[in-house]
């Protein structure tokens, strides 16, 4: 089932999510919710999606680098956003620790939250993230480039931040202008 997705200004998006017990994350309610954000994502072109995005105040998220996202990707797009295919994720409960802070990279994000626009955000080039999985089983996750930044940004949705919180704000760009103007200049340099 696909799942409404929040924009900003609604207040679930603004709170720090509350965690999930075991019993809850083996429960057909979570784990329905989790099936149900997965087709979401799917659905929304999206490579990651946090509970709170849903209407749902919890330290959930569901992440994947499918190829189909990458098929409507420029080639200055994935050079830029370093992007890469990973599998599957779900994400409860996480703990990150950036690995690089001394050495962030800038690129552009989107949001499936803050529909047509993106905006240039510094994030770690490298995470090492300590999650419970959909079996409350314990992971942990080491990622660089794209997929790390793809774990920070929703990670930061379970903080209640949106990358506008983060982002330089003369970049701040429609999704239009960013494919007219940026991304061609990305790709000439």
């Amino acid at each position: 089932m696909v799942l409404n997705i929040c924009t900003a200004g609604d207040p679930v998006l603004r709170q720090t999510a509350r965690t999930l017990s075991d019993e809850e994350i083996l429960s057909p309610t979570i784990q329905d919710l989790i099936k149900n954000m997965r087709e979401t994502m799917w659905r929304a072109l999206g490579v990651g999606l946090a509970a709170p995005q849903v209407g749902e105040s919890l330290q959930l998220a569901v992440l994947e680098g499918r190829p189909e996202f990458h098929k409507k990707l420029n080639e200055a797009e994935i050079k830029e956003w370093q992007s890469t295919l990973y599998d599957y994720r779900v994400l409860i409960n996480p703990r990150i620790e950036l690995l690089s802070s001394s050495s962030e990279v800038s690129a552009y994000e989107g949001c499936l939250s803050i529909p047509g626009f993106m905006a240039n955000v510094s994030r770690s080039q490298s995470v090492r993230v300590t999650s419970l999985n959909e079996k409350a089983e314990p992971q942990l996750i080491e990622a660089e480039g794209f997929y790390a930044r793809v774990l920070q940004h929703e990670i930061d949705h379970l903080n209640g931040v949106l990358y506008i919180d983060r982002m330089e704000s003369g970049t701040f760009t429609t999704i239009e202008n960013y494919k007219r103007y940026i991304a061609p200049a990305v790709s000439s340099s």
